[in-house]
């Protein structure tokens, strides 16, 4: 060993090799990390997904909820109607009718206000029965069919989605809603905090649609919506739309909003000359309708829905 050491030391040229050496084992790491990077982007996020399932198991599902609206644990006063619609009893317009009817009662005494301000629901009955506490915000998503109401009644017997929900999950209002003739992904929850809170334009959620539509259109002409466009006085943010395919006269077009206005899709497509004849939503936000077929109810993992919890909390 001592004879290589000697022609080193007298080498002037040597001494840059161990230099060499050292970075050589760099980028031996570094490869590695780029490949965890290649690896990520090709999984999506599935590297990271046990590990926050694991966070969503233990905190997120309770945590969350809190956030949006507060329990029981909370001092803050809140109106009684506020606080009923938070526990699946009824929509707020509903519970304030039922006070007008003298339905609901706070230890035994009937409530003759909306404005009554509570921490709490205990003690408070409807027709005689108590109220339990809300419980944790639940997500579920609903494969709405054509031909139904996102309503919870119709007075002239038309069909509507609760006609078609089957028995079981807790009371569930639609975040947002679809027309009559629209079908595809609809969300559904027992938050009232969570459903507004959805539904605010502000939050800037994409939904997705696909269109089938009558008529001729270019994708240059369907390009220009990324800058929006105002038909007949109402001014509709930024659409990415892209042409899917054509089937005779009829065009296949994918469109992506945030705004969610009545009839948006429609009335944009009319404005460009087009008929829709098919609407369905396919995505809302992270949630895709997938495979499922109509009439079908999914409940969104509470891994998933804390997830998204936590990004409108950040949006926020």
């Amino acid at each position: 060993m001592k004879p290589p050491r000697k022609p080193r030391s007298n080498d002037t040229t040597r001494p840059s090799r161990p230099a060499r050496r050292k970075p050589s084992g760099r980028p031996a790491a570094a490869p590695k990390a780029e490949g965890g990077k290649k690896s990520a982007a090709k999984t999506g996020d599935k590297p990271a997904r046990p590990h926050s399932d694991k966070r969503a198991a233990k905190k997120p599902p309770v945590r969350a909820p809190r956030q949006l609206a507060p329990t029981k644990s909370s001092s803050e006063p809140q109106r009684i109607a506020k606080l009923l619609a938070r526990a699946g009893v009824a929509s707020r317009r509903e519970i304030e009718r039922m006070i007008a009817d003298q339905r609901i009662a706070l230890n035994g005494e009937i409530i003759d206000t909306p404005a009554t301000l509570l921490t709490s629901l205990k003690g408070i009955t409807v027709d005689g029965s108590p109220v339990a506490e809300a419980e944790a915000t639940r997500l579920f998503l609903f494969h709405k069919p054509t031909g139904c109401l996102t309503a919870e009644r119709d007075f002239s017997g038309r069909k509507t989605i609760y006609d078609l929900l089957p028995k079981g999950p807790p009371r569930l209002m639609p975040i947002g809603r679809l027309d009559m003739t629209t079908e595809g992904l609809l969300l559904l929850t027992n938050d009232g905090g969570f459903k507004r809170q959805m539904e605010l334009p502000s939050t800037g959620i994409e939904r997705t649609y696909r269109a089938r539509a009558f008529g001729e259109v270019s994708q240059a002409q369907l390009e220009e919506l990324i800058e929006g466009v105002e038909v007949e006085g109402v001014r509709y943010g930024r659409i990415d739309a892209n042409l899917e395919r054509r089937t005779g006269r009829n065009q296949w077009i994918e469109m992506t909003l945030t705004e969610g206005k009545n009839r948006e899709v429609r009335r944009v497509l009319e404005y460009l000359g087009l008929k829709v004849n098919r609407l369905i939503r396919t995505r809302y936000g992270p949630f895709d309708l997938g495979e499922s077929e109509p009439g079908a109810l999914i409940e969104i993992k509470q891994g998933d829905l804390s997830r998204f919890l936590g990004m409108l909390k950040r949006r926020g």
